[in-house]
């Protein structure tokens, strides 16, 4: 172990040493304590030393969610190694992009995706180690107490690779130290306690699930249960089989609880705490979780990889006056909203949302140009316009790259998104700018019915005539689904590609 290496680390080892004998991660039928849990990081990374893994070096994971795949990133912490999450939804030759990129000694895959990983690894012309991604067998439990791990430092820890719904993926150098504050930030704005017993369902892979949920729970010493990837009923099922606290998914997930058949309040009566995040959540789907659940506490988190990824956060008490806002800034993040010359704008208007925080990534990998580019002026760029009211609250208006040119003027997209959820046949809405000669972009929106409801074209764009006529719909389509990444964003990219 590098005398720098093991802040992250050290942090589940100090909930091993107050309470080895609890329970940390439930997969499947393999239970972990967090003695167990220690030995088997200290395990996985004696595996990657003998794979020629050294301080620095990049270590890749492809695999869905999997106590393989929490021990792994563990052991690249004990090791100073730099944990490189894959996308498994990814084909080969966007997976090769990242192993170029990224120039990982080893790449560790499910065996679903071992085929994948070789023709990757195959397609780039390098030598990369491709191993299964799979637990230490035999381990015993034991929790090392003559090492005293480290201060934080600012070593890489992890390099993840943006989602690319809008662009090639950036690899995002995130530090140790910023890690650590990322996760004290999540622990007091979601007042997360060690006797939580918490449902990860979404990617380990996205940072929102391993960085606001995972890790911090483990430096709590609270029970996990890992499910491998994000099935409805088996999250019903899960969380009233273990007496579940805390869950964490997307609108899309939250929306399909919902509307799912076996859902019933009393099955979720144990779920005090609920968190939603990666996308804007629409105020209807709001009222309607907390009308069927209302024991059920709700925070909503805003952010992004770069950001580790938590920058603010809408507390439950204040969703009653604002449940359409993001919040405000968590423990270590400043935020404001600015114009074009980085000048703060009046509450109320149009800016975009800038960040300074010991969470951010310390650069792009490979890209100073772009690195340079989003630290323009002393503060990181996010790329999302927002308001903010006098009290400071935070309301996200679009994606830069999502905002609608409408005959010369600016649509957001989730303005006509709101609408079109007021009608209580809709189960999902996205909506587009498509190229049209006469508007120059046409607000298109693309419509998923909840099963069993009907409606008519005429019948949404009647819940459209409040709007000003340059931001009502000139096309509604019908789909079965919504193009998704596996952390259930919807891809907007894809979707004008389908629709154009």
């Amino acid at each position: 172990m590098s005398q720098e290496s093991s802040a992250i680390f050290g942090g589940v080892v100090r909930s091993a040493r107050r309470t080895p004998d609890a329970v940390a991660i439930r997969f499947g039928g393999r239970v972990w304590t967090y003695s167990r849990l220690v030995a088997a990081a200290i395990a996985f990374a004696k595996d990657l030393t003998r794979e020629g893994v050294r301080e620095g070096d990049r270590v890749a994971f492809l695999g869905r969610n999997s106590d393989a795949y929490a021990i792994g990133f563990l052991a690249t912490q004990y090791l100073g190694a730099i944990h490189v999450p894959v996308n498994f939804m990814l084909g080969s030759h966007e997976v090769a992009y990242i192993l170029d990129h990224a120039a990982p000694t080893v790449l560790f895959a499910d065996a679903e995706f071992m085929a994948t990983a070789h023709a990757a690894a195959d397609g780039i012309g390098a030598h990369v180690v491709c191993c299964l991604l799979e637990p230490p067998i035999d381990t015993e439990a034991g929790v090392p107490v003559s090492e005293a791990f480290p201060a934080v430092g600012t070593r890489p820890a992890q390099l993840a690779y943006t989602s690319g719904t809008e662009s090639s993926p950036k690899g995002a150098l995130l530090s140790d130290q910023g890690l650590i504050h990322q996760y004290m930030s999540c622990i007091a704005v979601g007042e997360y306690r060690a006797t939580d017993v918490v449902v990860h369902a979404l990617p380990l892979y996205h940072c929102a699930q391993l960085h606001c949920f995972l890790i911090p729970f483990l430096f709590l010493g609270a029970e996990n249960i890992i499910l491998d990837r994000v099935d409805i009923g088996e999250v019903i099922e899960t969380i009233e089989a273990n007496r579940a606290t805390s869950f964490f998914a997307p609108p899309t997930v939250w929306i399909g609880v919902l509307d799912h058949k076996a859902f019933t309040p009393e099955r979720m009566s144990t779920l005090t705490n609920g968190y939603y995040g990666a996308s804007i959540m629409p105020t209807e789907v709001i009222h309607r979780l907390r009308g069927r659940m209302p024991w059920l506490r709700l925070w909503n988190y805003y952010g992004q990889t770069e950001i580790g990824p938590l920058a603010t956060a809408l507390r439950p008490e204040e969703h009653d006056e604002r449940p359409s806002s993001a919040g405000r800034p968590v423990m270590f993040v400043e935020t404001r909203i600015v114009d074009s010359e980085m000048r703060d704008v009046d509450p109320g208007e149009v800016g975009e949302i800038v960040h300074r925080s010991p969470q951010l990534l310390s650069r792009y990998y490979r890209a100073p140009e772009i690195t340079s580019a989003a630290f323009e002026g002393g503060w990181f760029h996010s790329g999302d316009l927002a308001t903010r009211d006098v009290e400071g609250y935070i309301t996200i208006v679009d994606r830069k790259k999502d905002m609608i040119n409408s005959g010369g003027e600016n649509v957001s997209s989730r303005e006509v998104e709101e609408a079109l959820y007021r009608h209580p046949a809709i189960s999902e809405v996205a909506v587009i700018g498509l190229p049209d000669s006469k508007w120059i972009e046409r607000v298109c929106a693309a419509v998923v019915l909840k099963d069993g409801h009907s409606v008519t074209v005429e019948d949404l764009l009647g819940l459209c005539g409040d709007l000003a006529p340059f931001k009502r719909p000139k096309q509604i389509e019908f789909v079965s689904t919504l193009p998704k990444n596996p952390s259930g964003k919807i891809l907007k990219r894809e979707l004008r590609l389908q629709l154009s």
